[in-house]
């Protein structure tokens, strides 16, 4: 089983990004991130070319492999759709644990980055997405900022998940709310799985 060790969330600036130039985006992202322009630079064009690559990829393990290169923590014996948006400006936030799906069309979102006249009302931050192992994110579902989805829990078709999904939960909606807790109903549960 693949372990993780997963960071804590944290505050981010609000987004300030202007017109002026490209260098001075630059910049202001590497100042940002803690990192050398020119470094930052060639880090985003990396993690946007293997975005859109992974977007379209007719292979899973190819999605996967090229989802790993971008930084996100993905297990073994998983599943990633086509056209899935995993983070794109923080997808070392983003853990996936053994034998999970994520579905094709499914958004995991790690962090929330708003203009400054939102202050007071939306926090700028990232917080690690964590979906624990046998998990299940169903198509065009989302995953919001901070959220765990617990072993072999079910997010239905469709859903917004903003807070945390219990294991052996369905949920469903936008937002999503419990549907029912099958555990009883699953007849190949191995022993080492907790409550």
């Amino acid at each position: 089983m693949t372990h993780f060790n997963i960071p804590s969330a944290r505050e981010i600036p609000f987004f300030d990004h202007d017109d002026k130039s490209l260098l001075h985006t630059i910049g202001n992202s590497s100042k940002r991130r803690g990192m050398n322009p020119f470094h930052f630079a060639l880090r985003k064009t990396k993690n946007l070319i293997l975005y859109r690559l992974a977007f379209f990829c007719p292979l899973n393990s190819w999605r996967i492999r090229m989802h790993r290169w971008r930084g996100v923590h993905i297990g073994e014996h998983c599943y990633i759709g086509t056209q899935c948006s995993i983070d794109n400006a923080y997808p070392e936030m983003i853990y996936i644990e053994d034998y999970v799906a994520v579905n094709q069309g499914s958004t995991l979102l790690a962090h929330t980055n708003v203009y400054s006249a939102f202050e007071g009302l939306i926090n700028c931050r990232v917080a690690p997405i964590h979906i624990e192992q046998h998990a299940l994110v169903s198509i065009n579902s989302t995953v919001l900022v901070g959220v765990t989805v617990g072993q072999y829990a079910i997010v239905s078709a469709g859903s917004v998940v903003s807070n945390n999904v219990p294991p052996f939960t369905m949920v469903i909606g936008n937002p999503a709310k419990k549907l029912v807790n099958f555990k009883h109903m699953l007849v190949n549960l191995p022993e080492n799985t907790v409550d």
